[in-house]
């Protein structure tokens, strides 16, 4: 007999016949990387993820078995193009947690079917919105106590980064500095006054002049969506900052990172 769920699996594979032409030109050089973050799959729900940003908020909030689709190695994850087997993947899941900018996310969508809830991310590693989506991730996954722990731990870890960063500012006071717009969670995290903010785009030379004019010690450029030297003639230090995690799905040692990067520049400022 036919089922919802058969016949929304007999779609999936008419989907993924239609992308396998695009899929093969992909190759399959990081198969290996697009795998469950979390070693295989556990109790609870199962989790398809986009990206390991998706991915790291599932797996704090208490998910077990999270397998993720773009590999870590991807330079930029929005380029990403579903492979059939990814969207395979999403067919069996309880849960696909996306962003709404991902351009794959329609594909993604159409995947799911009428079994799997699709969840909107708000990718942002400013620390009240990830505590925020982590308690609700929890409360859709029926994890909340898993969730609650992983906020303590957190709450302490970055208190302890947040001091020791305020504790190096060059001169004892906060320094100026102008962050890329998805970059800006670690500006707060440092305590630093964020004069500027640019991007996704590339400067143009209206905005070079406006941030230069603002003399920022430090720039705060996005690792995934680079567009090179934003004030080459400022003076300023260009920190590199990572947002997304790697293939552990652990999400401290970003905030740990992007803490020993800007620790290092506030030295030379």
């Amino acid at each position: 007999m036919s089922t919802p769920r058969t016949r929304r699996r007999a779609s999936v594979v008419a989907l993924s016949a239609a992308l396998a032409l695009t899929a093969a030109g992909c190759g399959d050089d990081d198969k290996s990387d697009s795998s469950s973050g979390s070693g295989g799959k556990k109790g609870g729900p199962v989790v398809v993820a986009t990206t390991t940003w998706e991915g790291a908020f599932a797996k704090a909030a208490g998910a077990e078995d999270v397998t993720v689709l773009v590999p870590p190695s991807t330079q930029h994850a929005p380029d990403y193009d579903p492979k059939p087997s990814d969207l395979a993947a999403v067919a069996k899941a309880d849960f696909v947690l996306y962003a709404p900018f991902e351009p794959y996310a329609d594909k993604i969508k159409d995947a799911a079917g009428s079994d799997a809830e699709l969840v909107k991310v708000n990718l942002d590693n400013d620390a009240g919105k990830v505590r925020g989506e982590v308690t609700r991730l929890g409360g859709l996954f029926g994890t909340k106590g898993a969730a609650a722990r992983w906020s303590k731990t957190f709450d302490r870890e970055y208190a302890k980064l947040s001091k020791d960063l305020k504790a190096s500012w060059p001169g004892g006071r906060s320094p100026a500095v102008v962050s890329q717009v998805f970059t800006t969670w670690s500006a707060r995290m440092a305590g630093a006054r964020t004069v500027g903010t640019y991007g996704p785009e590339a400067v143009t030379a209206s905005q070079l002049a406006g941030l230069s004019a603002k003399k920022p010690a430090l720039v705060l450029d996005n690792a995934h969506m680079s567009t090179g030297k934003v004030l080459p003639d400022s003076g300023a230090e260009q920190v590199k900052i990572v947002n997304y995690p790697g293939k552990d799905l652990e999400l401290l040692p970003v905030y740990r990172e992007a803490a020993a990067q800007l620790k290092k520049a506030m030295k030379g400022a």
